[in-house]
């Protein structure tokens, strides 16, 4: 069996992405789609330093409500998945406002805590924490009884039990729901960039769209994608260090 390249193919990916891209700049032909020839000479043109600002204020507001969220959703997840008594309390509770759009709460967030990152920061982590609390409850409830009964046998306490079962099957689930999460994270980070910021690339995006400066609301939209991949990339670095026990299944 010949084995997959992962780097290879994200190039293939990125090479034709690219080329549709360049066709349909050809047969638009207008300033509102530039080719991406275009759009990569201008992103190397632009001032590094304040393209900096934004990518930098945008990663804190994510950074700080994606923490949150996994560590409020660890706990909450673990709790409700290892004991019963605190599911049947809780459940209920999740069920109910899982299902309710965050980006409605938008207004009252801001209302309540201002402009600022604040509002930002409780809004990526209320998207966020439902997933965690969930992946994680469900990652946990899914462990075989027979992985607890095998080192009970052998002599293991409980807490080393949850040491060598529960954690590493809760860890697993923060990292899978943390990906499927991360994507909705970036665009509500986006879309709440817009208000009451000029930092961000959310605004920045949104900003030279109202200018109606092409080049660089596209060269925002790359730059975005950018770090969008360099995080998804970090989360299966961050896989593959903590959950090595995966390779020998």
């Amino acid at each position: 069996m010949v084995k997959k390249n992962p780097l290879l193919q994200t190039l293939i990916a990125f090479i034709t992405l690219n080329a549709l891209w360049y066709v349909a700049s050809l047969m638009l032909n207008q300033d509102m789609l530039p080719s991406p020839v275009l759009v990569y000479q201008h992103l190397f043109q632009m001032d590094m330093a304040k393209l900096s600002l934004h990518v930098y204020n945008s990663l804190i507001r994510l950074f700080w409500g994606m923490l949150i969220a996994v560590v409020i959703g660890f706990f909450v997840g673990l709790l409700m998945g290892s004991v019963e008594k605190w599911n049947k309390l809780l459940d209920p509770v999740v069920y109910l406002t899982y299902p309710i759009p965050k980006i409605a709460l938008l207004p009252i967030i801001m209302l309540l805590f201002g402009l600022g990152n604040t509002s930002k920061i409780i809004l990526i982590t209320l998207i966020v924490v439902f997933q965690v609390i969930l992946s994680v409850r469900d990652g946990i409830k899914n462990i075989p009884t027979s992985y607890y009964k095998s080192l009970k046998v052998l002599g293991a306490s409980s807490f080393q039990q949850f040491y060598m079962i529960t954690l590493p099957a809760g860890l697993a689930s923060v990292l899978s729901a943390l990906r499927i999460a991360l994507g909705t994270a970036i665009a509500i980070l986006f879309f709440t960039e817009v208000y009451g910021t000029e930092y961000g690339l959310g605004y920045f995006v949104m900003d030279a769209w109202g200018r109606l400066d092409y080049l660089d609301m596209y060269s925002g939209i790359l730059v975005l994608s950018a770090v969008a991949f360099l995080l998804f990339l970090m989360i299966d670095l961050l896989e593959s260090r903590l959950l090595k026990w995966r390779e020998f299944n």
